[in-house]
């Protein structure tokens, strides 16, 4: 039995006899409560006339409650742990001391006793740093007592799932990517040992770097770079686990169950949740008092897979252009003229004459955006008439003052402004009706926010204090200058230009520097290794931008099969099913549109096969077969992938195949349909 598979064993024991205590505490928390509550209820008249013994009762109460959640969290942590208690150990020898101690980590503190030394250490932990920010060799931590120098002799980690070691193995580097770490788990070839050594260093470079700002991870499918963008996460809350909370970490993803696909892949964060939303949701929460519904990307997306009008096309390209920017800043010069009509204004005897209001609004407040201006007045005017009467204005007289100062503007809606701009433009004008009949197609709701972000001043500032960007090709520069507008933080952009939604490929990261200033740390992570090199391989000669080095992980060869239907396609998939086989936890069949995508989850649930589906509004990534269209599978990842059809002569074809192809961790499966109907 190795050591790492012992001391697994020992610390199971403990963790459930641990629990076992608590969840007696609890119970006796509980009886203690109900007792409280019964002795309140059979004396509270009788209690004293200042109500003081009811005080006493009510905080002995509220403390107990207390104490029994935090029993609860703690029973909650330690389940969890149960399933994995450790990840990674150190053997470490203090400097002036002959015999080394060993240091195990995992997502909590665990010991048998309070104030005891640990049996297993939180990630966060100050002696954590040993495993997380040194090789093998000298090393030392920052401690309550002071700095603890001294020599790291081992680094090992270990994969444990349901309590049961599936491998350990020992490196002088941590390995942050679960595929690398099960190669050196069940091979101990030098050769391979050296590869996976360069490509950890390569990441530890982009994990732990807090040097540059705005840091853009171009990588090609396989590569692990949204491993290591989560992994940055993780280092990024232990290294400034003072200053950052997970809560001030944003994930711009491409769909809603991303966060939770997360939490699978990333045991390290523990309890932290890290806030996730879509643009598009953002957008729509934005545009509310604009429009009573906004169509999203996936809208966008159907509607170009159903029709490929190039007009439409050309119209959505400019509208996110670097161009429309600029013809956007020009028309917001020549806004001001239009847009206002200054008169004069009295209350309660102090006057303001128009002419005095147009010189505060052109002179006194011009940083001020266009719309916001006039409420900027509206308190200059407010503190002149309160200094003259000499108390404060009611909400009622503020709020009345208010609306007259804007009531200047000839419009402060959006829409009817952005209206003019596309007159100005020559461009097709919106549906001239009343906010809860406007629908916003996808190609005008960018250029609405943009317009909001120009035109009004942010009431709330979002407290984010980094941004992490996935899928970073599939923003246009347009949706870049409203993220540079919004967020004054610094960024992690990830993603692969070879998996863009646009026919043509394009690097974003030409124009990043003019968005977001020449300070960006541009790295290409060109190795791929998540991936079999028997799909990498397959998925190459489908289309990819860069030159790719392939680790020669070698698995089962790519299926490629005709079937006359759907049904066919759902016996193969039954057949080749694996999930509880050979470590498989995970397997998608990957459509290229919704319908298709519903049909097959139909006939599979008819052939009673487990099955769950991922639609624009899910927010739960489950293990098991998931059938989604493949852009809703941009940014996971599966251990078998069923690719199912799809219109050959479409000009988005290529492009299905090649993102549903790079899914697939292990085994590949590629069904042509002869015949299909929705």
């Amino acid at each position: 039995m190795s050591r790492g598979t012992e001391f697994l064993t020992a610390v199971t024991e403990k963790l459930k006899r641990e629990i076992q205590k608590i969840e007696r505490c609890i119970l006796q928390g509980e009886k203690d409560v109900d007792r409280m509550n019964e002795y309140y209820w059979e004396n509270y008249t009788e209690m004293d006339q200042y109500g003081y013994e009811n005080f006493d009762n009510q905080q002995a109460l509220f403390q107990q409650e207390n104490v029994n959640e935090e029993k609860r969290k703690q029973r909650h942590t330690m389940k969890k742990m149960l399933d994995a208690p450790f990840f990674g150990s150190i053997d470490f020898l203090y400097e002036g001391e002959e015999e080394a101690e060993s240091f195990y980590i995992g997502i909590g503190n665990f010991s048998e006793e309070t104030g005891g030394v640990p049996l297993i250490y939180d990630w966060r932990a100050p002696v954590s740093g040993l495993f997380y920010d040194y090789e093998k060799g000298e090393a030392s931590y920052e401690a309550p007592g002071g700095m603890m120098k001294g020599e790291i002799l081992s680094k090992w980690q270990y994969k444990i799932r349901h309590g049961e070691m599936v491998y350990e193995f020992e490196s002088d580097l941590k390995i942050d990517d679960d595929i690398l770490k099960q190669e050196l788990g069940e091979n101990g070839d030098v050769q391979l040992k050296n590869i996976v050594r360069t490509i950890q260093k390569e990441q530890n470079v982009i994990i732990r770097n807090t040097s540059d700002r705005i840091l853009a991870i171009q990588g090609a499918a396989g590569s692990g770079k949204t491993s290591v963008a989560l992994h940055r996460i993780a280092y990024l809350l232990y290294h400034d686990r003072g200053k950052l909370k997970s809560s001030d970490i944003l994930v711009l993803s491409p769909n809603s169950v991303f966060s939770d696909y997360i939490s699978h892949i990333l045991p390290e964060l523990g309890e932290e949740n890290i806030r996730e939303m879509s643009l598009d949701l953002f957008a729509y929460k934005e545009l509310q008092e604009t429009a009573a519904d906004c169509e999203d990307r996936y809208d966008y997306i159907e509607e170009r897979m159903a029709s490929c009008d190039e007009e439409a096309k050309t119209r959505y390209q400019w509208k996110q252009s670097e161009k429309f920017v600029r013809e956007a800043e020009g028309f917001f010069l020549n806004l001001e003229e239009k847009l206002v009509d200054f008169k004069d204004l009295e209350y309660k005897k102090v006057e303001m004459k128009a002419e005095e209001i147009l010189n505060l609004f052109y002179y006194k407040f011009p940083d001020i955006p266009l719309l916001s201006r006039m409420e900027a007045i509206a308190e200059y005017f407010i503190d002149s008439v309160e200094t003259l009467i000499g108390y404060d204005l009611s909400e009622e007289e503020r709020s009345f003052l208010n609306h007259k100062f804007t009531g200047m503007y000839v419009t402060r809606d959006l829409y009817e402004i952005y209206g003019w701009f596309l007159e100005e433009q020559g461009l097709p004008m919106l549906k001239d009706c009343a906010r809860e009949d406007r629908i916003l197609h996808y190609e005008d709701v960018y250029p609405l926010l943009y317009l909001k972000c120009r035109l009004f001043e942010r009431k709330e500032k979002r407290i984010i204090k980094h941004l992490v960007v996935d899928e970073m090709q599939d923003y246009t520069f347009l949706q870049y200058t409203i993220l540079e507008k919004l967020f004054d933080c610094p960024m992690t952009i990830l993603g692969d230009q070879a998996q863009t939604m646009e026919e043509k490929l394009s690097d974003v990261t030409e124009f990043l520097p003019r968005i977001f200033g020449k300070h960006i740390r541009k790295i290409i992570m060109n190795k791929s290794y998540r991936n079999t090199l028997e799909i990498a391989a397959y998925a190459a000669e489908l289309g990819s931008a860069q030159e790719i080095e392939f680790l020669e992980r070698h698995g089962k060869a790519v299926t490629e099969q005709d079937v006359s239907n759907m049904e066919e396609a759902a016996e193969k998939i039954k057949e080749n099913l694996h999930l509880g086989e050979r470590e498989y936890e995970t397997a998608a069949v990957l459509t290229m549109t919704e319908g298709e995508a519903r049909k097959i989850w139909e006939v599979l649930k008819d052939r009673n096969v487990p099955v769950s589906y991922i639609d624009r509004d899910s927010k739960v990534f489950r293990k098991g077969l998931t059938v989604t269209p493949f852009y809703l599978a941009k940014g996971l990842e599966f251990d078998q992938v069923f690719i199912i059809g799809g219109q050959k002569e479409h000009p988005m074809f290529a492009q299905y195949r090649y993102i549903s192809a790079t899914r697939a961790l292990h085994e590949l499966y590629v069904y042509d349909l002869k015949t299909f109907a929705i």
